[in-house]
């Protein structure tokens, strides 16, 4: 009886630990499943929340343009049109070049977004001998050439071979031979225009002896030469004042018209929403008040 007895309580037991071990084995299945979807949720969550992190950040984020420029007045006036820009999320990045050769290369190589320093004529003869296909997408400024003293203090008293010094490109060259002929000082052929160069001079009557130097060269050049035809963002970096000048081109004239100072690119980016934001700002009015107050008519807006 006794033996019947255990036997039937192990039986007993035997059953009870089947039952809660089944029971166990299905808790954990049914835990599993129904953590399943609550383990994914978080990560979901997590997911959606980046993302509308993200999107509000976006608005945020700063774009960059890098332009290239001339210190001055160029440089000078880019760094105006800093805030209102970065008020729009765009940071401008200005590069401070002194020469009129690598802001062109910056932008073909691509380490530059645009450049502010030239006129169409340049960037045009540029082109044609670099084989290269930059833009402009906006005038900005023109800066009147001016006739500056040397050794000799007015035009009236330009000696029989007087030295004149003038930019050495093309394109000033001929801007220079324009305001001399301008003030009468020589003739040249009626075809030549904005494209003439010391070839096209007809009349000569003070047997002038041009000094070609490289445009930022000219003001120093100035103890050594009776008189320079000067660009204007050089003379003002020489210290010189367009008031000063012995002759300056009209500020409505075909010179303002051709020689306005220029944002050039490349092709791809002609139309790049920065770019053109930063077109707008200087040519708005607070960029026109500052050039005006700033440079005593060396430099003149054009909008």
């Amino acid at each position: 009886m006794k033996n019947l007895f255990l036997r039937r309580v192990l039986a007993a037991v035997s059953g009870l630990t089947l039952v809660f071990s089944l029971a166990g084995c299905t808790t954990v299945a049914n835990t599993g499943g129904a953590q399943a979807p609550a383990a994914q949720a978080p990560s979901e969550a997590a997911e959606e929340a980046a993302g509308d992190s993200a999107g509000s950040e976006a608005p945020g984020e700063s774009i960059v343009i890098k332009v290239g420029a001339n210190i001055t007045p160029h440089a000078e006036i880019l760094e105006q049109a800093k805030p209102i820009l970065a008020d729009r999320g765009i940071t401008l990045e200005i590069v401070r070049l002194e020469d009129s050769i690598t802001p062109n290369t910056g932008v073909i190589e691509g380490s530059l977004d645009a450049n502010y320093f030239q006129h169409v004529p340049y960037l045009e003869q540029f082109n044609l001998e670099n084989g290269s296909d930059l833009v402009s997408i906006g005038a900005i400024h023109y800066e009147p050439f001016g006739i500056y003293a040397g050794r000799t203090a007015e035009l009236s008293e330009l000696p029989d071979g007087a030295v004149v010094a003038v930019p050495n490109n093309v394109t000033n060259e001929a801007r220079a031979l324009l305001l001399l002929a301008q003030e009468g000082l020589l003739t040249l052929k009626e075809d030549a225009g904005i494209n003439a160069t010391i070839e096209d001079i007809v009349e000569n009557p003070r047997n002038i002896q041009f000094k070609e130097l490289a445009p930022e060269q000219l003001v120093a050049a100035l103890p050594d030469v009776d008189v320079a035809v000067i660009n204007g963002n050089y003379a003002i970096e020489g210290g010189l004042h367009v008031s000063e000048a012995l002759a300056v081109e009209a500020n409505d004239g075909l010179a303002a018209e051709t020689y306005g100072n220029i944002i050039a690119t490349s092709p791809d980016k002609a139309d790049d929403p920065a770019l053109l934001a930063l077109v707008e700002v200087l040519q708005g009015k607070e960029i026109s008040d500052y050039i005006n107050s700033t440079y005593d008519g060396a430099v003149v807006p054009l909008n």
